[in-house]
């Protein structure tokens, strides 16, 4: 198998980026892959970012405030938040999420 190209999901660390979000992430020449499991309850505060962010529900309920906007997010429904718009977020149900950002979150790579 060549290691440089595929690479085993469990060995990546998981990291606590915000309290009740547990992360696991991939860093690629462009971009960030963000794998995150939330605790239901637990919220992210209103921020942004010079990064364009794709955010996806894989399982659960995940209210997501764009522009001041709340929307609920579910498996099916997910949000394209340009650069530097505001946002933030809050778990209604214990979820997994996926967030891709472009460029590279260096701050997460830091991390």
């Amino acid at each position: 198998m060549d290691t440089s190209i595929f690479h085993q999901f469990k060995d990546i660390e998981t990291k606590e980026i915000a309290p009740g979000f547990f992360s696991k992430l991939i860093h690629t020449p462009t971009n960030t892959i963000n794998f995150i499991e939330v605790k239901a309850g637990c919220s992210v505060p209103r921020h942004q970012h010079i990064h364009q962010q794709c955010s996806f529900v894989i399982e659960g309920k995940f209210e997501l405030t764009v522009n001041d906007i709340p929307q609920v997010l579910e498996p099916g429904l997910f949000a394209v938040i340009p650069s530097e718009v505001w946002h933030s977020g809050t778990a209604i149900t214990d979820c997994k999420l996926i967030d891709i950002f472009s460029p590279v979150r260096e701050d997460y790579r830091n991390l």
